[in-house]
């Protein structure tokens, strides 16, 4: 696979319901998929769990698991099922770390990173791409600062 996007998930799941990547290979091995779509997913805790190599196509977005890998944090919804930025600030931190080393890794740009509704009449990840992008620049600058 020639890795040109990074897309950005939510699981889909109230807040606070720790799921792992192990549950969401078993729901998607129930829709008829070979296993698990995305190729990271992200606890609660902040802990980076590897889903499909890097090498594999993804399971995660139409038109685009050729070319990008998925990366997918447990949450995106509110106890009411309705969409919200559910994010740790651990989720948040090894959300920026990852993106950050997969960017370095294949050579990608900010405009590479996109979020599942650019492409999917979706809320996923219940957060927008531009608030994600100056949430990264803000972590790099601080970074910089350290």
């Amino acid at each position: 696979m020639k890795v040109k996007e990074i897309i950005l998930h939510c699981s889909a799941t109230p807040e606070k319901r720790n799921i792992k990547a192990k549950d969401i290979d078993v729901m998607h091995k129930q829709r008829g998929w070979k296993g698990i779509g995305y190729h990271y997913v992200i606890d609660l805790d902040g802990t980076i769990e590897k889903g499909r190599g890097e090498n594999e196509n993804g399971a995660h977005c139409v038109g685009h698991n050729s070319i990008a890998l998925g990366i997918c944090y447990i949450g995106g919804l509110d106890n009411k099922m309705k969409p919200k930025d559910t994010r740790t600030i651990e989720q948040k931190e090894s959300l920026y770390k990852l993106v950050l080393s997969l960017m370095e890794k294949y050579n990608l740009r900010m405009t590479d990173i996109h979020c599942h509704y650019e492409f999917a009449n979706k809320a996923c990840p219940c957060f927008k791409i531009e608030d994600f992008i100056n949430e990264l620049n803000n972590y790099i600058n601080c970074k910089k600062d350290e």
